[in-house]
């Protein structure tokens, strides 16, 4: 049994502001009915704090570092049997509002290098038995940026765990100034170019990427794409300097959850062996969203309304679509120019494109189930978990060949017809992804092509059982070379 202490600051239910929090519950449960023992290391947001209360946990260590008063509380993660373990410590995470880096006017906290440095010694702390608890980690799993002076505090210690650091998306890097770098009092040796320095500024992320024993990121595509200048957010040097300790494993989805076969935001289900209750979905989707019921292909996209999500190429091509009949159901949040552009085509084509605003997870799971197609036109999408949830549900996806989506769609062009799943396009352009959409629309009109690629996507193992099992054996490696 390996004990892994996996740092992190999100995790779902109790903090999300994206993958990272789904990622942070769903591995660490995962690793924990393979077998070992993984606990959640969380910084003490209100939310989590009162949900330990609730479930009559207690604090268990109290120390004081620096000018700050810490607390230790250990706890389940809600719905689980995974250990949490909380950093109280109310001068830097008791904060109002939904997210934990912004306050609600959307502004970072300018405390934010102080948050998360203190989060990071209070990790190595533990990891190193300094806190008197009676666990100890044999490896540390670290994410983001929020966590990465994790590892470069550990280096500091002898006979240290070995630390892994997987980054979820590179273009969020945690920079300061270098005044707030001796604010922190690190110690100056650390301020050059190959270590914590970044064009002047401290990177957090760094610490993570020169520090750690081992790098992973959440699809093998990314891990290759963010070792090159496009894509590489200025960190493409270094990455290729430690591409021998970097790889990349996909995400996986929660398959309870995500299953049409038992979907409770469903009222009618349907399986892989049984379709038909998929037509149904389809036909209660368009009546919830007041689209004109009938045969007219549903496209579907769910997810946030920005740039990086190919907002601009959708926009482009929705029009020319609509004049051939499609119809269109789209849920998401995000930039306000995206919003008032859809807004328009909903007013314009009532009867045939439906806009839902902000996040509804019912109505997320109602678009998979129930859309023909799910279009996912990402410009970069380091992982993706929608076009696996519609790959389980049977809707199949068109998507930008980038990161995880290249991982895990198979365009028929290019597959055996045993393992083509859905419709990839690879010029990033609107023009690309209009030509793999009418591919797919071609392939609609062909039920028995259309059957058979719904199949191989429903025969997908998505789950995170066979994810772990990567993530285990990094972990093994690591500790025997220690």
């Amino acid at each position: 049994m390996i004990r892994i202490l996996f740092a992190t600051s999100e995790a779902y239910p109790l903090v999300k502001t994206g993958g990272l929090g789904d990622v942070s519950a769903s591995l660490p449960e995962a690793l924990c009915r393979a077998g070992h023992d993984c606990q959640i290391l969380l910084p003490g947001y209100p939310a989590a704090i009162n949900a330990a209360i609730d479930a009559g946990s207690k604090r268990t260590t109290r120390i004081r570092h620096g000018q700050y008063d810490i607390g230790l509380w250990k706890a389940n993660l809600p719905g689980t049997s995974v250990g949490l373990w909380l950093v109280e410590c109310p001068a830097l995470f008791e904060r109002q509002g939904d997210s934990p880096y912004q306050d609600t006017g959307g502004e970072d906290w300018w405390d934010n290098a102080y948050r998360f440095e203190l989060f990071g010694r209070i990790g190595a702390m533990m990891a190193m038995g300094q806190l008197g608890l009676s666990w100890k980690p044999d490896v540390v799993h670290c994410n983001d940026w929020q966590t990465g002076l994790l590892p470069v505090f550990l280096k500091s210690f002898h006979a240290s765990p070995p630390t892994v650091f997987t980054v979820h998306n590179l273009a969020y890097q945690g920079l300061f100034s270098q005044e707030t770098f001796r604010a922190l009092g690190l110690p100056d040796h650390l301020w050059n170019f190959e270590q914590l320095e970044f064009h002047d500024q401290l990177s957090f992320i760094k610490g993570g990427l020169v520090f750690s024993d081992a790098i992973t990121t959440v699809s093998p595509t990314y891990a290759r794409e963010i070792k090159t200048p496009e894509l590489g957010c200025g960190l493409d040097g270094l990455l290729r300097h430690r591409a021998a300790r970097l790889s990349g494993i996909l995400n996986g989805i929660d398959t309870e959850v995500w299953d049409p076969q038992h979907d409770p935001y469903l009222k009618v289900h349907y399986s892989q062996e049984d379709l038909t209750g998929k037509a149904e979905c389809r036909k209660q989707l368009q009546q919830a969203l007041g689209l004109k019921i009938g045969p007219a292909p549903l496209l579907g996209f769910v997810g946030r309304l920005v740039e990086q999500k190919g907002l601009d190429w959708l926009l482009e091509v929705i029009p020319a679509l609509l004049r051939q009949g499609c119809q269109f159901a789209l849920l998401g949040s995000g930039d306000a120019r995206y919003k008032k552009a859809l807004q328009a085509l909903a007013s314009q084509w009532p009867d045939q494109l439906a806009l839902t605003l902000g996040y509804n997870e019912a109505m997320a799971h109602r678009i998979t189930a129930g859309a023909d197609l799910f279009l996912m036109p990402s410009k970069f999408e380091p992982c993706g978990l929608n076009q696996m949830y519609s790959l389980r549900y049977g809707t199949l996806p068109v998507v930008h060949g980038v990161g995880g989506l290249n991982d895990t769609v198979f365009d028929p062009a290019e597959a055996s017809s045993d393992i083509a799943n859905g419709f990839v396009f690879r010029q990033p352009s609107s023009g690309a992804f209009m030509n793999a959409i009418e591919r797919a629309l071609n392939a609609w009109e062909q039920p028995e092509t259309w059957l058979q690629l719904q199949k191989n996507g429903m025969a997908g193992d998505y789950s995170w059982k066979s994810r772990a099992k990567d993530y285990i054996n990094l972990y093994r490696s690591l500790i025997n070379e220690q």
